[in-house]
């Protein structure tokens, strides 16, 4: 599999040195729009291996006596029930997940800003909601001409109208649950109100993705666009970098897009825009903290050829489009991926399928050795692959049985008798816990049972899409999914 490739720790000396430096720049009030995810983002340490999912919270730390967070939700995303797909959670959920995340990390939470804002019974709901929990709300709203008609949007009847956020502090973070979120709108409807206040801000943005400093099609910027398909997100040149400075740098087309509406407004505020571009305006270190280019360009590959699953089950479901499959294919194309060769657990899983004639899962473990489960009376294949695993990693024998008949009888007897399960077969949440169960008084189950950190980063397959239970166990143990675009069964409803 990889190994590591990206220096953390230099990146967050360098990224916690950059913030210090645009604060002074400004010398007032900061508006830092913090893209991707603050919490948990596991996008960034798959494609970047080395890189630790909690690198924005601990930079963050560092300045929590200045620092006061703004969670902005699209309500739109808030209607459609829009899930986070890393997570399994809704984004209205999420952000109670994001204030409970940032107290425990003693950074303080000044309010929820719901963008795109329209009264309706589900937005008027989730705003009692969080107003009955103490959180402070705002509303901000579409606006029309957005984001082209600058002297519109930068008016009393454009900014304008949103609800100004009332903040106490120095650094305003302004973070959402995922993409599309409204994160950037937010932080210059904040500076415009500002300006009409007499109150000097600024504005910067702390970016993982793209990479400005890595080539247009990397891998790691193609991976990006993968991981926003469903936004229909681009990579580009930055024009207006270009044009200042001769040097070729990549954003993506929603930055260059709002650009000008960024400069016009700092122009008024300040007497001239301190940026130049778009990639100006970014505080993002991480191409320099890359040690091995081939190691995360291998990385990048795999993750799209995740999302490219993950675009094909979502539109399996209902819940996808054609146009984000093919987008994901001709990235896949660009960068002459092959599945077969580069994701050997979906091959292994699929020839298990096909000599069983049922249901199968595959694990490529971390040593690169591909281990299968076949669907059988008494396991199903995803608990099947991942208890043939963990015997791997201890050393045990594949035909040795770990786990006493006498535990997994009862199991099976509560879920069909007494639980109204017609399916017998143990998920992969039960088979830990009779394993755990075992462990109790059999050295070889709790030799096994010790393997299960050793699972973390390893790439699994299943033939059919898997019950949630089964999803959610394999990303607790932070192991990577896919699954081919189809069920185990022709019925119509699927849990």
């Amino acid at each position: 599999m990889f190994g590591i490739g990206f220096d953390n720790e230099k990146y967050l000396k360098l990224q916690t040195q950059s913030i210090k430096e645009r604060i002074d720049a400004f010398g007032g009030k900061l508006y830092l729009e913090f893209g991707g995810k603050l919490f948990d983002d596991f996008h960034a340490s798959r494609v970047l291996p080395g890189f630790a999912p909690d690198s924005k919270i601990r930079m963050l730390a560092e300045l929590k006596d200045e620092a006061e967070i703004i969670i902005a939700i699209n309500t739109e995303d808030i209607e459609k029930n829009k899930v986070r797909g890393d997570l399994g959670i809704t984004y209205d959920l999420d952000v109670l997940r994001l204030i409970d995340a940032f107290r425990a990390a003693e950074l303080y939470v000044g309010s929820v800003v719901m963008t795109r804002y329209r009264e309706n019974p589900i937005a008027i709901n989730f705003k009692d909601k969080l107003e009955r929990l103490g959180i402070k709300v705002y509303k901000n709203y579409a606006i029309e001409g957005y984001p082209y008609n600058i002297p519109h949007i930068v008016s009393d009847e454009g900014f304008g109208k949103n609800e100004y956020a009332q903040t106490s502090r120095s650094l305003i973070v302004v973070t959402a649950p995922g993409p599309g979120s409204g994160k950037m709108a937010t932080c210059l409807s904040q500076i415009y109100h500002e300006s009409k206040r007499g109150i000097q801000s600024g504005y910067a943005k702390f970016e993982t993705f793209p990479v400005w400093n890595l080539p247009l099609n990397h891998p790691v910027n193609l991976a990006y666009e993968a991981a926003t398909a469903d936004l229909n997100d681009m990579n580009m040149i930055d024009p207006f970098h270009l044009e200042a400075y001769g040097v070729p740098t990549v954003n993506y087309n929603r930055d260059v897009e709002i650009y000008p509406v960024l400069r016009s407004m700092l122009a008024g505020i300040l007497g001239e825009c301190p940026y130049k571009s778009p990639t100006d305006m970014g505080v993002n270190m991480a191409g320099f903290c890359i040690f091995d280019d081939a190691v995360v360009a291998a990385a990048s590959k795999q993750e799209i050829i995740r999302r490219y699953y993950s675009a094909l089950c979502n539109r399996r479901k209902g819940n996808g489009s054609d146009s984000e499959v093919n987008k994901i294919e001709m990235l896949m194309q660009q960068l002459s991926c092959d599945i077969s060769l580069d994701r050997p657990c979906v091959g292994a899983a699929l020839q298990k399928a096909e000599l069983t004639d049922q249901p199968a899962v595959a694990i490529e473990l971390l040593n690169g050795k591909v281990i299968t489960g076949k669907t059988s009376s008494l396991l199903g294949a995803s608990a099947a692959a991942l208890l043939n695993a963990l015997k791997n990693l201890a050393g045990i024998d594949d035909a040795t049985d770990i786990i006493p008949h006498h535990v997994l009888a009862p199991i099976q007897k509560i879920k069909t008798e007494n639980l109204g399960n017609h399916n017998p077969r143990l998920h992969t949440d039960e088979i830990l816990i009779a394993l755990a169960v075992s462990a109790a008084d059999s050295p070889l189950s709790a030799k096994a049972l010790a393997a299960l950190p050793a699972l973390k980063d390893s790439e699994v397959h299943s033939t059919v899409i898997l019950s949630q239970v089964d999803t959610n166990t394999f990303r607790k143990l932070g192991m990577n999914l896919t699954c081919e675009p189809k069920y185990q069964t022709k019925k119509l409803f699927h849990t």
